[in-house]
């Protein structure tokens, strides 16, 4: 029905975002966002505030929104678009991940298990990459090995260095649905693998596995790459096995 001349169009309420407590806080802002897509509050196609709005609006650091928004991208609710910001996904076109986030985060605990599905995928993933990595991917491999020796010498948590060398390896092995579920993965271990980088010695265990695995891939040795990061992936779970 047409608006009578003088009568207002109505506009759809603003989604009311809310400070988050301490904590988890990046799973409350994930969450939170879930509840106001379906309630109705967002819908597909819109867009959410930019990042320095809405952390304020959580009351979060920017670190936190953005652990949250990549979990809600793997789980396939909001994507980034380039010039359009994050926007509301129609979840009718992501069955094959959301179901996989959804029996993986209920197994949080079982860091044992997760730990074996890293082994079962990041080894093939890293002798696809010593075939298909680019000199751009590779350039950035040894950007973000740098920067984790830079925080290793002076003795500060390198777990963004960690997580996008692993992220970055997945990228150049050319395969975007291993590449989501990888992401579900490190999301699920973070806790521990924060955990297990403070341990005396294992930040610099760490950088020594991701030097070898990177040399291996410049070499374009895919079974040599793929032993490496076996190596590494053993080290891994044996300093977290310690702690569980």
């Amino acid at each position: 029905m047409r608006n009578s001349p003088g009568q207002q169009q109505r506009l759809p309420p603003e989604p009311e975002f809310h400070a988050v407590r301490k904590g988890r806080r990046y799973e409350q802002v994930a969450e939170q966002i879930q509840r106001l897509i379906a309630s109705g509050a967002l819908s597909p196609g819109d867009r959410l505030p930019p990042e320095r709005e809405l952390a304020a609006k959580f009351g979060v650091g920017r670190s936190s929104l953005r652990d949250a928004i990549r979990t809600l991208e793997v789980m396939g609710i909001v994507e980034s678009r380039h010039g359009s910001g994050t926007v509301v996904r129609d979840l009718s076109t992501d069955s094959l991940v959301v179901p996989l986030a959804s029996v993986l985060a209920h197994k949080r605990e079982l860091v044992a298990e997760l730990l074996d599905v890293r082994r079962m995928i990041e080894p093939a993933l890293a002798a696809r990459a010593a075939a298909n990595a680019t000199e751009e991917e590779l350039s950035r491999l040894e950007d973000i090995l740098q920067r984790q020796a830079e925080k290793v010498r002076r003795g500060e948590p390198s777990i963004e260095e960690d997580s996008e060398f692993h992220y970055t390896i997945a990228l150049a092995a050319r395969n975007s649905v291993v590449l989501r579920v990888l992401d579900v993965l490190m999301d699920l271990l973070r806790e521990s693998r924060a955990r297990s980088l403070q341990v005396s010695g294992r930040p610099e265990r760490s950088f020594a596995g991701h030097q070898r695995i990177l040399r291996a891939i410049k070499r374009r040795d895919g079974p040599a790459a793929e032993a490496a990061v076996r190596k590494h992936l053993k080290e891994i779970e044996e300093v977290v096995t310690r702690q569980l």
